[in-house]
């Protein structure tokens, strides 16, 4: 039986608390269906100002306790509507049922790791006699917030969990955050928003400005009162933003090419496993997704024959299905795209051994094998359920030399044994995480993660070093005899 799709939204944007419409709306589709699911305003320069103006003027004093009960709260809620928030994710994204109930899992611990940070106080003490040119001295560090607002910028492929990674932090350091959400999902932010007020946020400390960059331009990167952009999306757009936003801040966490590495001795059918689930959980729509399978020529027969089996298990169709594995991607125009590549790689040489099927917007899991290694398939990031099978040659200097021939460098799984396999992966690989015996995606919610090259400017996500990233750092110092 499948799941009942949420009643349409016709939104207003959430500036300071305040209900804000426009005489432009945004139309929000299902992807599945190309019905209206909701409707939103087409916010202009002037509300994004207004929403940085009101951001500015406000200076929050929540004590750590405070911040900690409005995080943990919001955990508590967001758990109590576990089913609400992934029937309005499914609706507005696409994504399969039990995708977005995971989603809403995250987002659980996210601001339950931001609560439990926000009453820790991390600051540094240094001692000043530990050399002849000391003194009796004591230097001490403190975190405080950024003068001006965050300006959070998110994606389409987790409209609850990536909204969350920008306001958590923020929450739990004292800032404010002006939030605009893509067009393609802004529904499930505005309803964060709602909760986030209901456990007690000072409505200033958050606003949501909803539209497209045709009515907006580039007010969200070029604000005089945001201090800090943070975005998550495309490497073009990410770019984009680092040469508009000026003497700004930034953190931007862009695409990924992740390679999941299968040497010659590892156990294929747990290889097998995390390369079929790696590629097409939330559709492939991750940029930590398996993107590549790097397998050595001694076992890619094998290796490919168990990939087969698994990708056929799985069920493509009505994302509100209980059931179905995967739903669709974003629109119609992403799967095109995604078939187009693939015929491309099977005219280069690759063989197609399952899938490519596409139906609207659904894009079943299609598997393969034979992909030259620069074929664009595989050097571009393909941000759909494709299970690309790169043959390597048995070496793991030619492993190391492919995977590191694209522009990415975000994350990387490896399947090996061999300690000494694994200790050239993790010195050599040009990414910013490898996982041994894991996908490339894997991680918590608190750990550092974020990538190199086109990838990200190095700077990490995870609400740890997010934390870091959005406080400046104050230095005191007083007397402290020996």
């Amino acid at each position: 039986m499948n799941i009942q799709s949420p009643a349409v939204r016709h939104e207003q944007m959430r500036i300071a608390g305040s209900l804000v419409d426009t005489d432009e709306h945004v139309e929000v589709f299902s992807p599945y269906t190309n019905k209206v699911v909701g409707t939103v305003p087409a916010a202009r320069p002037e509300h994004v100002r207004s929403a940085f103006a009101r951001a500015a003027a406000f200076k929050p004093k929540l004590t750590r306790y405070e911040r900690q009960r409005i995080l943990l709260r919001t955990a508590e809620i967001l758990a109590g509507r576990k089913e609400e928030f992934a029937r309005l994710i499914t609706a507005e994204s696409g994504l399969c049922w039990k995708d977005s109930l995971y989603e809403a899992g995250r987002a659980y611990d996210v601001y339950s790791f931001a609560g439990q940070l926000a009453i820790k106080d991390d600051g540094e003490t240094f001692s000043c006699d530990i050399s002849p040119q000391g003194k009796a001295r004591k230097i001490f560090t403190t975190r405080t917030p950024l003068l001006g607002a965050i300006s959070a910028i998110t994606p389409f492929n987790h409209p609850l969990n990536m909204v969350s990674h920008k306001i958590a932090p923020a929450i739990a350091t004292n800032n404010r955050v002006v939030l605009k959400p893509t067009e393609l999902t802004p529904l499930t932010a505005l309803a964060l928003a709602d909760v986030l007020y209901e456990a007690g946020l000072p409505p200033e400390m958050l606003s949501v400005v909803t539209g497209n960059p045709h009515s907006m331009g580039d007010a969200m990167i070029t604000d005089p009162d945001a201090d800090l952009v943070t975005f998550t999306g495309s490497v073009r757009v990410g770019k984009h933003i680092a040469n508009k936003a000026g003497y700004k801040r930034l953190v931007l966490e862009l695409g990924g090419n992740d390679p999941l590495i299968v040497m010659e001795d590892a156990d294929l059918e747990k290889a097998a496993e995390f390369a079929v689930t790696g590629a097409t959980k939330n559709s492939g729509q991750r940029c930590t997704a398996v993107k590549r399978i790097l397998c050595v020529e001694a076992v890619a027969d094998d290796f490919a024959a168990l990939v087969l089996t698994k990708a056929r298990k799985l069920k493509c169709g009505d994302p509100m299905d209980p059931t179905v594995d995967v739903g669709t991607v974003i629109h119609e125009g992403a799967a095109k795209e995604f078939e187009r590549r693939v015929n491309a790689a099977v005219a280069d040489g690759a063989e197609l051994l399952h899938g490519n099927a596409r139906d609207g917007a659904l894009y079943p899991p299609t598997v393969v094998d034979r992909i030259p290694y620069t074929s664009e398939l595989v050097m571009q990031e393909t941000f759909g359920p494709v299970i690309p099978i790169i043959r390597v040659p048995n070496d793991i200097d030619s492993v190391i030399r492919i995977s590191n021939a694209t522009a990415f460098g975000l994350s990387s799984g490896v399947c090996t044994n061999r300690l000494d396999y694994i200790t050239r992966f993790v010195n050599e690989l040009d990414v910013g995480t490898v996982n041994v015996w894991e996908v490339p995606g894997y991680r918590i919610e608190m750990s550092p993660f974020g990538g190199i090259k086109d990838s990200g400017l190095g700077y990490k996500e995870g609400v740890q070093e997010a934390i870091k990233s959005f406080t400046n750092v104050k230095t005191y110092s007083l007397p402290w005899p020996v």
